[in-house]
């Protein structure tokens, strides 16, 4: 056997644990059904890096991991979508055909390439009802999951699919799905983030033609108020009047000055 052999199997186990590494280092991405469509839901501090973007009329994506490697899945699927669209008609282009276009090509890198890619992706996409709704969960090698009513990906994915197991059911309304999803996304016990660092975007299937959405600004908030555990915000609270009640009154100078505590004085040269 030459040295340094190492056998197939052994070569993608490597790969497989590589990959899982860098995709938990990410947080994660809630993708979930409501009674008007999907909603996508995923903590970002970045404005200008996204997570979540549209990809065709009906299609959304979301990804998690090296955020080169899934932009640059993104982008492929865009020129696949507009291609397809323009040769034949926009109905050709589905959720399906671009998973399977993801799937070939992650399937492709992860056995080819040295380094496999540090990417998971949700493609999904809104039909004329609920039963017509689709959501294909992809792998960094290229399996492709058809989920059901909802998926997480990437930081704790388990733990996020099983509070979002507990809580999900069908026909829910926008604000119910964003509380459903916020609670999965927080971990017991912890702080929900704030509403600068959230980035939140619908597929909407009661809107002409252009179903994607992007949900900022005074829209999120009025959606937030309706949960029952809104996200703090990044706004510190306004400061008392000098006329309200909650201002202290004034204390007047101590008539003495203040003496040192009884006892001996530390000078510093006591053990901690």
């Amino acid at each position: 056997m030459p040295f340094g052999y190492a056998s197939p199997e052994q070569i993608m186990r490597d790969k497989a644990d590589y990959a899982r590494k860098g995709i938990a280092r990410g947080r994660s991405v809630v993708v979930l059904q409501y009674v008007d469509g999907i909603v996508f839901v995923a903590p970002n501090p970045s404005r200008a890096l996204h997570k979540i973007s549209e990809i065709y009329d009906r299609i959304g994506f979301a990804a998690v991991g090296r955020y080169n490697e899934f932009e640059e899945l993104r982008l492929g699927g865009i020129r696949y979508a507009d291609i397809n669209g323009y040769t034949y008609d926009r109905s050709d282009v589905t959720g399906r055909g671009l998973a399977n276009l993801y799937a070939s090509n992650l399937g492709r890198i992860f056995t080819e390439s040295i380094k496999s890619l540090e990417v998971e992706v949700v493609v999904a996409e809104v039909g004329d009802t609920k039963e017509g709704d689709a959501i294909y969960r992809l792998t960094f090698d290229g399996s492709v999951f058809d989920e059901h009513g909802f998926a997480a990906m990437g930081g704790q994915a388990e733990a996020v699919a099983t509070r979002l197991k507990e809580r999900y059911r069908e026909s829910m309304s926008l604000a119910d799905a964003l509380e459903v999803a916020l609670t999965a996304l927080t971990e017991p016990g912890g702080e929900r983030p704030p509403l600068a660092q959230l980035e939140v975007a619908v597929l909407d299937r009661n809107r002409e033609h252009r179903k994607f959405l992007r949900l900022t600004g005074a829209r999120l908030e009025r959606l937030l108020a309706q949960t029952s555990n809104p996200p703090s915000s990044t706004t510190p609270p306004p400061a008392p009047s000098a006329g309200s009640e909650d201002t202290p009154p004034p204390t007047s100078p101590p008539t003495s000055p203040p003496t040192g505590p009884d006892g001996d004085v530390d000078d510093g040269s006591s053990p901690l």
